[in-house]
């Protein structure tokens, strides 16, 4: 529990922190989050030959969601946040799951549905508190 109150506060200081960048455009902040959390666990596993070919793909397939993500819709980066987090789950279905800090499924889940969620209530809302552009 403590892994997901972490991760969740984690997603709101970035949005909050985001949100006070106005000179960024913040599509494509939150599409290089996307990516940079994809190849994280490419660091986590190095040491594991066939972990490591399975995350590099991971990581290249949350790369291409997030630069369709900035170039076409919100909605797309958020359904990649979302399909970041069942990674996270899925991975500790693998035999290398060791390789991951514990309770990092937890804590990168609930980070990447805080921001998934923000970014489709922002596509669908007319509310002007922290807008993409």
């Amino acid at each position: 529990m403590t892994a997901i109150l972490i991760g969740t506060t984690t997603g709101l200081l970035a949005i909050f922190a985001i949100a006070l960048m106005k000179f960024l455009d913040k599509q494509t902040v939150y599409g290089l989050i996307l990516t940079g959390i994809g190849y994280l666990y490419v660091g986590f596993t190095w040491k594991d030959t066939g972990s490591l070919v399975l995350c590099i793909a991971q990581s290249m397939v949350f790369l291409f969601i997030s630069y369709y993500g900035v170039k076409k819709s919100v909605l797309l980066l958020a359904a990649g946040y979302f399909l970041h987090g069942i990674w996270d789950l899925v991975f500790g279905l693998f035999p290398c799951s060791s390789l991951i800090p514990p309770h990092y499924d937890l804590f990168c889940l609930s980070v990447d549905f805080t921001i998934g969620f923000y970014l489709i209530i922002l596509k669908y809302s007319n509310a002007k508190i922290f807008p993409l552009q």
